[in-house]
């Protein structure tokens, strides 16, 4: 199954893909993915797609221009096999092939109203130690990135886990989450520009020192 996946995404999917790097600051766009592939979603290197004839596996597209694949396979060959992450099966010259997962991000969830429990923040809080534990450097964890699949945390994109600079932004949502989301908004639905000013305006702070002051530990 996993050949014949393969031999789809070299025939069908790479030639005819169009993903362009417009702003190296900013997510790649997305121009075209070629019937019947199913775009999951994209992000600042890449755009992941499914097939349909293959649900339990999809591929990570690496737009022109853009590094980090090799990067990346080397994040998922140290973490080998974790229910919070998912594997790498495959990689090609600009793709990698990843075991699926399966849930809604925390940022779906907000806009939903589903119910972010305090099992999940536990769930990626003990994924993300693991990854240290296995020399990595968790970066760019934040509500895109993680997603709750039957009230379990999972971690969804590592491709930056080998920077060493410092991160806090999984601190952030923690805080984020034990002072507004929990008390308040845990069962209501954040309308999505609500949502988009929260996080343009957490970026023209800076992560402000003052906001992650009692980074919510007590999760």
């Amino acid at each position: 199954m996993l050949e014949e996946l393969i031999e789809q995404v070299e025939r069908g999917l790479v030639p005819h893909i169009r993903i362009e790097s417009v702003d190296p600051l900013n997510p790649i766009v997305v121009r075209q993915v070629p019937p019947p592939w199913v775009l999951l979603g994209a992000g600042n290197y890449a755009a992941v797609v499914r097939h349909p004839d293959f649900e339990e596996w999809v591929v990570k597209v690496y737009a022109p221009g853009r590094p980090g694949i090799e990067e990346e396979a080397e994040v998922y060959r140290r973490l080998g096999s974790h229910p919070a992450y998912s594997e790498c099966l495959h990689v090609g010259d600009r793709y990698l092939v990843l075991k699926r997962l399966r849930g809604f991000t925390f940022y779906n969830c907000l806009l939903r109203g589903i119910h972010i429990p305090k099992q999940a923040i536990r769930d990626i809080d003990s994924a993300l130690d693991y990854a240290r534990e296995r020399g990595l450097h968790p970066h760019d964890v934040h509500g895109k990135n993680v997603m709750l699949d039957h009230g379990r945390g999972k971690v969804v994109d590592v491709s930056d886990f080998l920077k060493e600079d410092p991160c806090t932004m999984w601190d952030d949502v923690k805080t984020a989450y034990n002072r507004f989301y929990f008390p308040v908004f845990h069962k209501l639905p954040i309308p999505e520009h609500l949502l988009n000013m929260i996080r343009k305006s957490y970026r023209w702070l800076g992560k402000s020192s003052r906001f992650r002051t009692g980074s919510g530990k007590d999760t």
